[in-house]
């Protein structure tokens, strides 16, 4: 299988397994990952959805000999391959569950772009991120929506353009990444986080990430409006009135 699957109480764990091909992007696997992502959005008990790879490289971006096969095919056969990854990328935006993903290794081309889609990245300090598409004549085009709202215009352009991988540091210093933990450490780290945030109310997690990219794009006056329906909302949910409740009681 190119996917493992494992719900475990609150976590939802998936790890790409193709080790062998440094856990490429191929048709199948960007199916039954969109696919396993849906059954994780369904479970009720699942808080925290978190990404890995199994191997040494967490993923080294698109299947290139399944792409060579189909080098020849016409423009909507390209299309629709395209939209399958496009479409997994949107199920991770739009997870009702916050997405972590823990990169071990490379993490390159669409590998770094299924890496960013995701809400929080949390790196070992030997890992590698970087677009190396343009080394090939390709360009890192889907990923680049993704790329261009996590760091600065011209950072973006020297990712894409100039295709050189960058360390885990660097990666967080431009806020391409989330965390760096050591290596030795790094599966004990993750499982902190993730266990941390998993036990945070999941209605509020859950309005945090629809609000925060929901308003991605709207006007100033537009997104004040939108923080203030959702902050009405919050209100209403068991968990605020329970929290505020208690800490109104502790004072």
């Amino acid at each position: 299988m190119p996917i493992l699957f494992k719900a475990d109480g609150p976590v939802a764990r998936i790890t790409l397994n193709r080790p062998e091909k440094r856990n490429a992007l191929s048709r199948e696997l960007i199916e039954v990952l969109t696919d396993t992502l849906a059954l994780a959005a369904d479970d009720a008990e699942v808080r925290v959805v978190l990404i890995s790879g199994a191997g040494k490289d967490f993923c080294a971006g698109a299947d290139l000999e399944e792409l060579d096969r189909t080098a020849d095919s016409g423009v909507l056969d390209h299309l629709d391959t395209a939209r399958e990854l496009a479409n997994l990328f949107l199920a991770i935006r739009h997870h009702p569950k916050p997405v972590i993903a823990a990169v071990r290794g490379r993490a390159l081309a669409g590998g770094c772009g299924l890496a960013t889609a995701c809400d929080v990245i949390l790196a070992a300090e030997s890992a590698q991120f970087g677009y190396p598409e343009v080394n090939i004549g390709f360009i890192p085009a889907i990923v680049m929506a993704i790329l261009r709202r996590s760091v600065g215009e011209k950072r973006a352009f020297d990712l894409l353009a100039a295709g050189h991988p960058i360390g885990a540091e660097a990666a967080q210093q431009i806020g391409l990444i989330t965390r760096v933990f050591p290596d030795d450490t790094f599966e004990a780290n993750v499982g902190v986080y993730v266990e941390s945030l998993a036990a945070k109310p999941s209605s509020a997690v859950a309005l945090t990430k629809s609000l925060l990219y929901h308003i991605d794009g709207m006007t100033f006056d537009q997104a004040i409006e939108a923080g203030t329906r959702a902050n009405a909302l919050a209100r209403m949910t068991d968990a605020a009135r329970q929290g505020i409740k208690k800490f109104a009681r502790k004072k």
